[in-house]
């Protein structure tokens, strides 16, 4: 099981800071670092504990050009908010500057009033995504398509292109991960967050286990036969924030993650404590993942 850590950036962040922070991740052994995507959310939204961001692009730029081997996660973009092909080439240039170190996890999108400052039509979200993801996955060929023989170039590192995870709870997201996607990134959430979330509830283990079952069925009834990853979230993870993380409560949790199927397990650290934390990620919980 492969760790994938949210670098804690806000608009106070630093060049030097994200060096430092992907360094660090680096260098514990783990896998990935993981940026969001919000790029014009509201006011009251983030008084309500939305958390501020950097562009996805830059950030994990700037990542990879202060790293070697590190993996550069979007987690999650939302593909609807951004014209098709300027993603297509956004992302292969990334992926081949960096070395084939992209993992593009790809969401619907929840929060209607950002799609209504980008112009986007919140309704159409999900077809938007699946619209997005085609153009992508055709673009990243590195061939001629459509009646302008339009190219995109360069070609991604990675072949035929960067890992995409798509998230969300429902079976819709499910199916998207079959149909697109080397990868599910579900998340915890209760039922009372469903209103927000715009996703189902999934908040037991034994759940998300039977979730993670018929994706794999799902792809076996596809005739897929590789490996669809699971990125799951621990929420033990939490107590980060408030001081309280234990590494026993931690360790319980990954064991019954990866029981159920999680392959990657998704870490949010806060900039306070970020060394210790992963020193203690790493240190404490390699052995068991």
């Amino acid at each position: 099981m492969r760790v994938s850590v949210g670098l804690p950036v806000d608009d106070a962040t630093t060049a030097a800071d994200l060096a430092r922070w992907s360094q660090t991740v680096e260098r514990a052994g783990l896998h990935a670092v993981f940026v969001t995507d919000h790029p014009a959310p509201t006011a009251s939204w983030l008084r309500r504990g939305g958390h501020p961001t950097l562009d996805p692009f830059v950030a994990l730029s700037f990542a990879a050009a202060t790293t070697t081997s590190i993996a550069l996660h979007f987690n999650l973009l939302v593909a609807a908010y951004r014209q098709p092909l300027i993603a297509a080439k956004a992302i292969a240039s990334l992926d081949s500057l960096s070395g084939a170190r992209v993992i593009v996890g790809v969401g619907v999108g929840y929060l209607e009033a950002e799609f209504a400052a980008l112009g986007v039509s919140y309704r159409d979200r999900a077809a938007l995504t699946d619209v997005t993801l085609t153009a992508m996955i055709t673009a990243w060929t590195g061939e001629p398509f459509g009646d302008d023989d339009t190219v995109i170039l360069p070609r991604p590192a990675q072949r035929p292109h960067p890992a995409i995870w798509i998230g969300g709870n429902s079976l819709a997201a499910m199916r998207r991960t079959v149909a697109f996607g080397q990868g599910w990134s579900p998340m915890p959430s209760t039922a009372a967050a469903r209103s927000v979330l715009g996703t189902p509830p999934l908040d037991d283990v034994a759940e998300l286990g039977r979730r993670i079952s018929r994706l794999h069925d799902m792809a076996h009834d596809a005739g897929r036969t590789d490996r669809l990853d699971v990125a799951v979230i621990p929420q033990s993870l939490s107590g980060f924030s408030h001081g309280s993380w234990q590494v026993d409560t931690l360790r319980d949790e990954i064991g019954s993650l990866r029981a159920a199927g999680g392959t990657v397990l998704v870490a949010n650290v806060p900039a306070s404590g970020f060394d210790e934390a992963i020193a203690m990620l790493a240190e404490e919980t390699v052995d068991t993942i």
